[in-house]
């Protein structure tokens, strides 16, 4: 259709405005996420501190990664954290939300109570379950001594500190996928669970058959944003452990920060760095062809 020269530099016009409204964003999403990673992909084919002299050694790095006992228990004990917290996380939240849904009295009150430790500073939450975690005055213990169950020496003990670090952050994180899940839930067409309990199932059968197919696009999100999460782990354990007791905690998002700000190797770090991203991404990948076949789109 032939336009006239009016709504042609009128279209021109908007198509400018357009841009100029986005080219902030633009800017800040360049700036700070595809240049840093430039950064660091060229970084990665140098030996350097940064100050010194800057070795160019190729694939050297990733060649020394490859063959790096320490970086690959880091692994290891990273996905130790990932399988032990993203599944618990998931279903505590989920559990929550459902109980939330329902017409309990302050339903807002608690919706801001399991939303609030995840708004807060994670240094501030670590620092106060430091003393919750101390084994002699901790509340943990105190708990426990009144059941009579023995102490634990939780994050000073190598069989304790990482289920310690598991249960610190599914506490930390469910409020993010509760308020996901509450959205979800509300959601759903009251027809089709009114349907379903017409024709006889009960609770647990509405919320197999009807409930979780529906919000099944929310738990997809939420699993991988918590699996992202707890590959990218740090905070917690630089307020907690600092990697201990003898690397029980020692994640790889830690021993990237150990290599970078500890032994300033700058492009070791940046090598590890690539390397977690193409771990994080194939996971998505994977976690995508496993599940996203039975994510409900409707």
């Amino acid at each position: 259709m032939h336009q006239s020269p009016a709504k042609r530099r009128q279209a021109i016009l908007d198509n400018i405005a357009g841009w100029i409204f986005t080219l902030p964003s633009i800017l800040v999403l360049f700036v700070f996420t595809f240049l840093p990673a430039f950064i660091v992909i060229g970084l990665s084919l140098y030996d350097t501190n940064l100050v010194g002299e800057r070795n160019f050694v190729g694939l050297g790095n990733f060649a020394e990664l490859l063959h790096s006992g320490d970086f690959w228990g880091s692994i290891g004990r990273t996905l130790y954290f990932t399988i032990g917290s993203v599944p618990v996380a998931v279903a505590i939240s989920l559990f929550i939300a459902v109980l939330l849904n329902a017409k309990v009295r302050g339903r807002a009150f608690w919706r801001m109570g399991f939303f609030i430790p995840y708004i807060t500073p994670l240094v501030a939450t670590s620092i106060i379950w430091l003393y919750i975690f101390n084994p002699d005055y901790g509340l943990l213990n105190a708990g426990l001594k009144m059941f009579g169950l023995p102490a634990s020496r939780w994050l000073t003990d190598t069989t304790s500190a990482m289920p310690a670090m598991i249960l610190y952050s599914t506490w930390h994180d469910i409020g993010f996928a509760v308020i996901i899940f509450m959205a979800a839930l509300s959601k759903v067409p009251t027809e089709l669970l009114e349907a379903s309990q017409i024709d006889g199932a009960d609770g647990w059968q509405t919320f197999w058959h009807v409930t979780w197919p529906m919000i099944s696009p929310s738990t997809y999100f939420v699993l991988i944003i918590y699996t992202i999460g707890a590959f990218k782990m740090f905070t917690q354990v630089e307020v907690l452990t600092q990697g201990g007791p003898v690397d029980a905690t020692t994640t790889t998002g830690y021993f990237l920060y150990g290599q970078a700000f500890q032994q300033m190797r700058f492009g070791y770090a940046g090598a590890i760095s690539i390397a977690l991203f193409v771990i994080i991404f194939v996971l998505t990948v994977i976690q995508r062809k496993a599940t996203g076949r039975k994510v409900f789109y409707g």
